[in-house]
């Protein structure tokens, strides 16, 4: 397999490699990934994280495996552990469909499918970047969630990458950071991002992002997305669907930034989304580079939903590679790839 490079994800040297993203942002560590068990474990500690990453990653295991004599009966079972590592994210099961389109052609056809979708990726982002700058007024001033960037995909990212390419055409003042409970994905790895990328930017709490909206601090809101229902209901970390509410109530765009591999046309709606519960102890205390800390008591239960839906209904828009759908737009899109037009 050629060489492929990434912020988050390498292939060099024969060798699968993840940037542990735990570890972030204090220090940049590098893991090797040679197994099935491996990848998997990386998964569930959101180690590798970000749907369109998650797909990647798996699939060029796949093809390193099978470069190194796996069978096809192996790979099969690889495939089918690799997908129930994370339910929710539906670019994985698209990502390994594909990689299973040709697994009986050989490693050939499985190391060009996983090179395809790394370099698609890669494209897809430019395309949504370009589709979603142009819908931010002179000076906007953007509030995200979670981290979308180029942490989470082989490209600039989803709703990052929008305001990587704001910022590159002058257009951008602010990004509002969420924290984004319990994992800090936002004032982890995100500022991270916008720091690499020099774009002003500031951390709040994910509970003050409504006193920016009521100040008009806020010009629109750009997230991203593990499932796209055939509605128009997406699922994305926790803490989106309180935005969306705000958002609405503040009459502030709501744009949801993802890739058509996203789109789940054999999902109906929301409520169809399978939501992954995680670990009590994310919600009781944190972990990171500097160890660990528990503020909560150890006899307290915990509900913690690592995704909400956002229905279709309280959305402005949805930018995706093929191109920027109001509701009714995203709805037919969907209908027609379901009648095969």
């Amino acid at each position: 397999m050629k060489e492929l490079i990434s912020t988050a994800l390498r292939y060099r040297h024969n060798r699968l490699e993840l940037l542990d993203q735990h570890q972030l942002p204090d220090r940049e560590l590098w893991l090797h990934c040679d197994s099935v068990e491996a990848m998997v474990a990386m998964i569930r500690k959101l180690q590798i994280r970000g749907a369109p990453l998650i797909g990647i990653g798996a699939a060029l295991l796949l093809a390193h495996l099978a470069e190194q004599g796996w069978r096809e009966t192996q790979l099969r079972d690889a495939a089918a552990t690799l997908r129930d590592a994370r339910p929710t994210a539906v670019n994985l099961m698209n990502c390994l469909d594909r990689m299973l389109a040709v697994i009986d052609q050989g490693p050939a056809a499985l190391v060009a499918c996983a090179e395809a979708l790394f370099e698609e990726d890669v494209a897809l982002c430019q395309r949504m970047s370009a589709f979603g700058a142009e819908l931010l007024p002179e000076g906007a001033r953007v509030l995200t969630h979670c981290n979308t960037g180029s942490l989470a995909t082989a490209g600039s990212g989803t709703a990052i990458g929008v305001i990587a390419e704001a910022s590159r055409r002058g257009k951008l003042r602010h990004v509002w950071v969420d924290e984004t409970r319990p994992l800090l994905q936002g004032g982890r790895l995100t500022a991270w991002e916008m720091n690499r990328l020099g774009i002003p930017h500031q951390i709040q709490c994910d509970s003050m992002a409504a006193i920016l909206m009521r100040d008009g601090l806020v010009d629109a809101i750009l997230v991203g997305s593990d499932r796209i229902a055939a509605n128009g209901d997406f699922a994305n970390k926790v803490g989106t669907y309180n935005l969306a509410v705000n958002a609405h109530f503040h009459a502030i765009p709501f744009y949801v930034v993802a890739p058509w591999t996203t789109v789940d046309p054999h999902c109906p709606n929301g409520q169809a989304i399978p939501i992954e519960q995680r670990s009590a102890e994310e919600i009781k205390g944190v972990s990171g580079s500097f160890g660990e800390v528990r503020w909560s008591p150890m006899e307290s239960d915990v509900f913690n939903p690592a995704f909400d839906v956002t229905p279709a209904e309280l959305v402005t828009g949805w930018v995706l590679d093929t191109g920027v759908y109001d509701r009714d737009g995203i709805v037919t899109a969907i209908e027609q790839v379901r009648a095969g037009g």
